[in-house]
This record gives structure tokens, sequence and C-alpha cells, in this order.
């Protein structure tokens, strides 16, 4: 008997939207975990690691985006830089844009300012302090397609633009959920009728929800940063599908001020 050795996929590596001497950021894939934790169990892949051995340095993490969403990830690459994008984190000075697919036609325009408590699983929610959370929303886009998902013969659907100014666990999903807007694929606060038919008509497996967009001013060069990425695949073919292609992303980096306000930020092709 000939004994065969498995084969193991390639990890394919992650896309880098940017990198100089002291941070670099790439675009997240809906679905990974920004780094170990309690809620791993089973997952052998993670953007730190997978960065880290890509690059082959270490990498300092400053802020998060949540499992099942995709889009600009920033990492400091020494402990000073990775002090300096944390505190511009805590103190609110980076600008950050979201895209989310709701459930109905959203609201033109709202703020929710709505206190929100964290949702860690240690404690009942109950007993945890409330903490303030504001949300920027917009409505982009509509849609209403002539299938009956629910009880209605036409269902309806938005392309909502989100600029959370604060940081909270699952700020977007809650406060989207709080105005009866759903993101799709929201298990927890959407309806399964809804999820279950963008997933097996519209070939859309994950959450609707993609940090397109994140600007800062750089801690060391001193002008202002402006990072876009692209959405997933999925994402990407149902804003098509749909007619919202013109609100599509790409991956990209550039400087807001400087000799010229759409210069390339550079150097964003360091070698790996």
């Amino acid at each position: 008997m000939i004994a065969t050795l498995a084969t193991t996929a390639p990890v394919a590596p992650l896309a880098v939207i940017y990198r100089d001497a002291r941070l670099i950021a790439v675009a997240k894939p809906p679905g990974m975990l920004v780094h170990r934790t309690a809620l791993a169990r089973g997952e052998t892949r993670f953007v730190m690691q997978t960065l880290r051995d890509q690059i082959g340095q270490h990498v300092y993490p400053v802020h998060r985006l949540d499992r099942p969403t995709g889009g600009v990830l920033l990492f400091a690459l020494d402990s000073d830089a990775a002090a300096a994008l944390s505190l511009a984190f805590t103190e609110q000075q980076m600008t950050k844009r979201y895209l989310a697919v709701v459930r109905g036609w959203g609201p033109e325009t709202v703020s929710v300012d709505a206190p929100l408590r964290e949702e860690d699983g240690t404690r009942p929610k109950a007993e945890m302090p409330a903490q303030a959370a504001l949300t920027h929303f917009r409505r982009l886009a509509t849609v209403e397609i002539p299938v009956a998902v629910d009880r209605y013969p036409h269902s309806r659907y938005s392309l909502m633009e989100a600029r959370p100014e604060t940081g909270r666990r699952h700020q977007i999903r809650r406060h989207l959920a709080h105005c009866g807007h759903p993101i799709i694929n929201d298990a927890k606060h959407g309806k399964g009728l809804h999820n279950r038919y963008f997933r097996d008509h519209l070939d859309c497996p994950h959450l609707l929800l993609a940090a397109v967009f994140l600007q800062f001013r750089h801690p060391f060069e001193g002008r202002t940063l402006t990072l876009e990425a692209a959405p997933d695949n999925h994402f990407s073919a149902l804003l098509t599908r749909f007619g919202w292609q013109a609100h599509l992303t790409q991956n990209g980096a550039r400087w807001e001020d400087g000799a010229s306000a759409a210069e390339a930020a550079e150097p964003i092709d360091i070698p790996l």
C-alpha cells in the first residue's frame, strides 16, 4: 500500500491597500477573524497571523472589524505607530464610511444617537453600562424586485451609507435594526426569509456590510491619507445586479492634501 500525503490549498494573500515604514492597510475578507479569540474554535486563518507571515514582520492591530464585515483594516508596524493610531481612533479622529444593504427603503438621512450595551457574553447585557454611540446614515439607492420574499408581492431594499462616530461592537448593525432596516444576512437582527433569499438566489452568503473608506491624518507624514477598499466579489456583483455599480469602490490610497488632492499615496507598492 502506498501512502499519499494530504495536500493543503495555498493560502491566498491579503490585498495590501497601502504600506509604508510605519503602517500597513489591507482589505479584510468577510468571514475572517482579525486575531485569535475565544470565538476562534476550529479557525486556522486570521488576518494578523496571515499578514505577519505575508510581509515577514510583526504587525500591531489598532482597530477591529467584526468577523463578517470586510473592508479597510489598518495595522501599525511598530509600537510608536500603534500608540499614535490607537489614540486617533480613541479620540474619534478617523473618518469611517461603510456600505450596507438593508431591508426596506431606509430613511434619506438620519443620525442615530442610541447608547449601546456591550454584548461580550460574559455578563447579562442588562448589567453592562450603556455607552454613547452615534452613527450617521444616508440612503444611496433603492430597488424593488418583483418577488414575494415575505408577505408582499414585491420586495424593497436599500443601499445605505454609514458613518459611525463611535466604535461600539456591532454598532452599525444595531443602529440600522433600531431604525427598522436590518442589514441583509444579519442573523440576529434581520429576518430569515430575506436572508435566505439573498443567500440562495442572489449568491450573497455573508453579512452585506463593508468598510469601504478610512481617512485620517498620517501621524508621521503630517498629511491626510485616504484608504479605500472594494467590497468582496459577492457584494460587488449584487451592487451591479441592482444597478448600484456607481457606488462601488476600489482598493487604493491617496493623499488628500499636499501637491494634489488626487495624489496617489506612495509607497503603495513596496514588494512583500
